[in-house]
Protein backbone atom coordinates (compact mmCIF):
# COMPACT_ATOMS: atom_id res chain seq x y z
CA UNK A 1 0.00 0.00 0.00
CA UNK A 2 0.84 3.46 -0.82
CA UNK A 3 -0.42 6.65 0.45
CA UNK A 4 0.81 9.45 -2.08
CA UNK A 5 0.60 13.56 -1.02
CA UNK A 6 -0.52 15.15 -4.32
CA UNK A 7 0.38 19.13 -2.44
CA UNK A 8 3.72 17.78 -2.30
CA UNK A 9 4.98 16.21 -5.70
CA UNK A 10 6.98 18.36 -7.89
CA UNK A 11 9.31 17.56 -10.90
CA UNK A 12 12.13 18.24 -13.19
CA UNK A 13 10.01 19.02 -16.30
CA UNK A 14 6.45 20.03 -17.41
CA UNK A 15 4.00 17.10 -17.45
CA UNK A 16 6.62 14.63 -15.70
CA UNK A 17 4.60 12.32 -13.89
CA UNK A 18 4.83 9.74 -11.12
CA UNK A 19 3.51 6.41 -12.09
CA UNK A 20 0.83 4.98 -9.43
CA UNK A 21 -0.65 2.53 -10.55
CA UNK A 22 -1.31 0.05 -14.00
CA UNK A 23 -4.87 -1.28 -14.49
CA UNK A 24 -4.96 -3.53 -17.41
CA UNK A 25 -4.97 -1.18 -20.68
CA UNK A 26 -5.25 1.47 -18.18
CA UNK A 27 -2.71 4.01 -16.40
CA UNK A 28 -3.38 6.19 -13.64
CA UNK A 29 -0.81 8.53 -13.43
CA UNK A 30 -0.22 12.06 -11.39
CA UNK A 31 1.49 15.14 -13.37
CA UNK A 32 2.67 18.28 -12.40
CA UNK A 33 2.99 20.86 -14.57
CA UNK A 34 3.07 24.87 -15.11
CA UNK A 35 2.84 24.52 -18.91
CA UNK A 36 0.21 23.80 -21.62
CA UNK A 37 0.62 20.64 -22.68
CA UNK A 38 -0.31 20.29 -26.38
CA UNK A 39 -3.78 19.52 -28.52
CA UNK A 40 -4.51 15.73 -28.89
CA UNK A 41 -6.83 12.88 -29.32
CA UNK A 42 -6.36 10.09 -27.24
CA UNK A 43 -6.99 6.34 -28.02
CA UNK A 44 -9.30 5.53 -25.20
CA UNK A 45 -11.38 7.90 -23.02
CA UNK A 46 -9.52 10.21 -20.18
CA UNK A 47 -10.18 11.14 -16.82
CA UNK A 48 -8.48 14.21 -15.60
CA UNK A 49 -8.71 15.05 -12.17
CA UNK A 50 -7.15 18.82 -10.80
CA UNK A 51 -5.64 17.84 -7.07
CA UNK A 52 -4.21 21.40 -7.14
CA UNK A 53 -4.13 24.22 -8.63
CA UNK A 54 -6.52 25.56 -11.79
CA UNK A 55 -6.60 24.63 -15.13
CA UNK A 56 -8.31 25.27 -18.43
CA UNK A 57 -9.22 22.68 -20.27
CA UNK A 58 -9.60 23.54 -23.66
CA UNK A 59 -11.58 21.53 -26.41
CA UNK A 60 -11.90 22.09 -30.01
CA UNK A 61 -14.89 20.45 -32.08
CA UNK A 62 -15.22 21.45 -36.27
CA UNK A 63 -12.79 24.19 -35.33
CA UNK A 64 -14.61 25.99 -32.93
CA UNK A 65 -12.52 25.99 -28.55
CA UNK A 66 -14.56 25.50 -25.98
CA UNK A 67 -12.56 26.46 -22.41
CA UNK A 68 -13.93 24.56 -19.01
CA UNK A 69 -12.26 26.30 -16.15
CA UNK A 70 -11.06 23.98 -13.73
CA UNK A 71 -10.42 23.93 -10.15
CA UNK A 72 -8.71 21.62 -7.66
CA UNK A 73 -11.51 18.69 -7.39
CA UNK A 74 -12.78 19.08 -10.62
CA UNK A 75 -12.68 16.26 -13.16
CA UNK A 76 -12.71 16.49 -16.79
CA UNK A 77 -13.88 13.74 -19.16
CA UNK A 78 -12.82 12.98 -22.84
CA UNK A 79 -14.51 10.67 -24.71
CA UNK A 80 -12.51 8.52 -27.66
CA UNK A 81 -12.25 11.73 -30.28
CA UNK A 82 -12.11 14.02 -28.06
CA UNK A 83 -9.80 16.91 -28.99
CA UNK A 84 -8.49 18.86 -26.19
CA UNK A 85 -5.17 20.98 -24.10
CA UNK A 86 -4.85 21.78 -20.57
CA UNK A 87 -3.63 24.98 -19.70
CA UNK A 88 -2.82 24.92 -16.00
CA UNK A 89 -2.98 28.68 -14.46
CA UNK A 90 0.34 28.57 -12.18
CA UNK A 91 1.45 24.69 -11.21
CA UNK A 92 -0.86 22.50 -11.27
CA UNK A 93 -1.23 18.96 -9.87
CA UNK A 94 -3.38 16.20 -12.08
CA UNK A 95 -4.41 12.50 -11.76
CA UNK A 96 -4.78 11.22 -15.15
CA UNK A 97 -6.41 8.05 -15.60
CA UNK A 98 -6.09 6.88 -19.50
CA UNK A 99 -5.65 3.93 -21.59
CA UNK A 100 -1.95 2.27 -21.64
CA UNK A 101 0.45 4.13 -24.13
CA UNK A 102 -2.02 7.28 -25.15
CA UNK A 103 -0.91 10.34 -26.04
Amino acid sequence: MKKITASKFTALNPWDALDIARIPDATVRLHWTDQPYKWHINDGEEVFVVLDGAVDMHTRTNGIVKIYPLQAGDIFHARIGDEHVAHPKGQARILVIETAGSV
